[in-house]
């Protein structure tokens, strides 16, 4: 009986097995994606998410740390398993399964830790390059996934520096929702919820009269962040 198990192992096709990370970021205007040129690129072109091996003594987690800090020295960020991507022939080269992750981070927190050793770069969301491989449509399930966690979770708010304006938390929600808010419905119903501190500082160069900077009150808003669904689409009253 274990011969027969083992020889039924040796019988199998070996298949790789990637990690590729999908990297949010947010700058204060629009919504960013993190690539990186990691020299199997077909055209000069094309870019790549964060991606590589896992290796045989590492769990899925360690190698896609590890694999974040060799392409950008990037460490200590919360990284999330979305899905696996089987197809197969996603890899022209060799059976390869990959294991997509994503994150968000802000981009100021960041920007001038990533690494230039394989050009990481920043990408508009809107003008995105070529990508190799099916990452294309490992960033489109990463999308949706980003708009159902954050229409049901604050984490939105992990895109956002530790204060910010009315105005810039706006453009966040409209950045990752693809969709225009009203200004004013919106300004009026978050500052309703009471869900933010409104700190003595201003924006500068904004306007004239310059925009107050706020920051979360951290314990009303995990305790009520269902009051801050209301301004989201399809949730809107």
């Amino acid at each position: 009986m274990r011969l027969d198990i083992l020889q039924q192992y040796e019988t199998q096709t070996k298949c790789l097995v990637a990690l590729d990370s999908i990297i949010f970021g947010f700058d204060g205007e629009e919504l960013k994606l993190l690539l990186v040129k990691r020299g199997i690129e077909n055209e000069q072109n094309t870019w790549s998410l964060m991606g590589g091996w896992v290796q045989p003594e590492e769990s899925l987690e360690e190698a896609s740390s590890r694999i974040l800090y060799e392409l950008t020295t990037l460490s200590d960020i919360y990284l999330e398993q979305l899905y696996t991507f089987g197809a197969p022939q996603r890899d022209p080269v060799e059976r390869t399964v990959s294991v997509a992750y994503f994150a968000l981070i802000n981009v100021d927190d960041y920007d001038n830790k990533i690494s230039k050793s394989y050009e990481a770069q920043w990408f508009s969301m809107q003008e995105l390059p070529p990508l190799l491989f099916d990452h294309g449509m490992m960033v489109e399930r990463a999308i949706q996934h980003l708009r159902y966690k954050a229409s049901q979770h604050p984490i939105g708010f992990e895109l956002l520096p530790e204060k910010f304006t009315i105005p810039q938390l706006q453009k966040l929600y409209e950045a990752i929702f693809g969709t225009e808010l009203d200004k004013r419905n919106f300004s009026r119903k978050l500052l309703s919820t009471n869900l933010l501190i409104k700190l003595d500082e201003k924006q500068r160069g904004y306007s004239k009269k310059g925009a107050y900077f706020y920051k979360i009150d951290e314990e009303k808003y995990q305790k009520q962040f269902n009051n801050f669904l209301n301004f989201l689409p399809g949730n809107a009253s």
